[in-house]
């Protein structure tokens, strides 16, 4: 199946797209969220500011109280002392005793007067740490007795408001990450769905003419003239090829079956199909430690990967090189084996890139061999596959893993 120029642009492009969406949507929550934490903050300090000015004056009416023979004392102390609800504080005598105390937590019913007092100096100490004391003295006598001190800290409404911007993040993230999965899951299910349906139906389109070509080819094997020749075992091969490709594109969808293969013989077969329809300049070699290794694998998705592999080591070296390829069993009984050209290389700032949908160095293709043969690897045999080396003008070698 020849490749399109333009299919292999606009899904280049789609994905560029994605990835510039990607960065603007997170620019844009950076910028909601520091937004949303600085408005927040200047709330809280009015409110700090708001707070410090009622505690104040709470202080003064106290002063006043205690200095004043007024009959509005009452009035004062019910409609300014008394409605105090939301402000900690504790007042001292000069000594740094608890004298008096409001909208402190603490159940009096249930704690006799020293377990009272531990809760009113531990709730002293991080008053201490928050502000100064306001001063309370007495205009009627100048002893250090009638000094009184007002300690104070910011109200639980201010540390609700502190931390809001925090949780009203974390809330929205949460939010913004399940709906992301939610909606790439439906994505990727209806991309499958959609690449599954292409494939089956390509394969069913494929069914026609290598029916017709089959038949031809009995035809010309019953011919004594040709049956012998070299074209005919090479066509042969090539709808051998067709059928295979035409299994592969069937099963796209469905979980493939695995049974223990001959890793080095799968290889070979390859390797054997694409000699004889590559450049002669071409070298290609194969390098066995082990001819009796085995895994668990599905023939015609563990060919067309080494296939691919290839045509990309090929396509690299612009038609002239050298291509090896290497098996042999890792120190954990997995096989090894390496894809090794002498082709152009890969940038360094590349590597994590090429098995991304898209990604192509041609300027025909849809950049999707790669990452289909990373899905078939490690998702359908259970392995690995990634970029072992590779330097520029040098060469690359791509590894893949397979567990027995």
């Amino acid at each position: 199946m020849s490749d399109s120029p333009f299919m292999g642009n606009a899904t280049s492009g789609m994905y560029k797209n994605r990835a510039a969406l990607k960065w603007v949507a997170l620019a844009s929550s950076i910028i909601i969220g520091f937004s949303s934490v600085l408005y927040t903050n200047s709330v809280v300090e009015e409110l700090k500011e708001r707070e410090e000015f009622y505690i104040s004056l709470y202080a003064k009416t106290l002063e006043y109280t205690v200095n004043s023979e007024s009959d509005n004392l009452a009035f004062i102390y019910q409609e300014i002392v008394t409605p105090n609800n939301s402000i900690p504080m504790i007042v001292v005598n000069y000594e740094g005793v608890p004298t008096m105390y409001r909208n402190v937590k603490l159940d009096s019913s249930k704690l006799d007067q020293q377990e009272i007092q531990q809760v009113l100096n531990k709730e002293l100490k991080i008053m201490e740490q928050e502000y100064e004391p306001i001063v309370i003295s007495s205009e009627i006598s100048d002893k250090v007795e009638d000094i009184y001190y007002i300690y104070y800290r910011n109200s639980d409404l201010i540390y609700r408001l502190r931390y809001y911007p925090y949780v009203q993040l974390s809330v929205i993230a949460a939010f913004v990450f399940f709906g992301y999965v939610a909606f790439s899951y439906s994505r990727r299910a209806e991309q499958n769905q959609v690449w599954a349906g292409l494939a089956k139906e390509t394969a069913h389109q494929l069914g026609t003419p290598l029916s017709s070509l089959m038949a031809w080819l009995e035809i010309m094997k019953s011919d004594d003239d040709i049956k012998d020749k070299e074209v005919v075992h090479e066509l042969e091969k090539d709808v051998d090829k067709l059928e295979m490709i035409t299994s592969r594109f069937s099963s796209i969808g469905s979980v493939p079956v695995l049974t223990d293969q001959n890793i080095s013989k799968l290889i070979r077969e390859t390797l054997s199909y694409l000699e004889k329809r590559v450049s002669k300049k071409i070298e290609i070699h194969f390098n066995c430690k082990d001819d009796l290794l085995t895994a668990d694998i599905n023939k015609p998705l563990f060919d067309w990967v080494i296939e691919n592999l290839s045509k990309n080591a090929i396509d690299a070296m612009s038609g002239e090189g050298k291509l090896t390829i290497m098996l042999k069993e890792g120190k954990y009984g997995d096989a090894l084996i390496d894809v090794t050209d002498t082709g152009k290389g890969i940038a360094s700032g590349k590597l994590k890139e090429v098995f991304r949908p898209g990604f192509t160095t041609k300027k025909r293709g849809w950049g999707l061999g790669l990452t289909l043969a990373k899905r078939i690897i490690e998702h359908y045999h259970n392995g690995k596959i990634f970029v072992k080396e590779s330097a520029i003008d040098k060469g690359t070698t791509f590894r893949i893993i397979l567990k027995k």
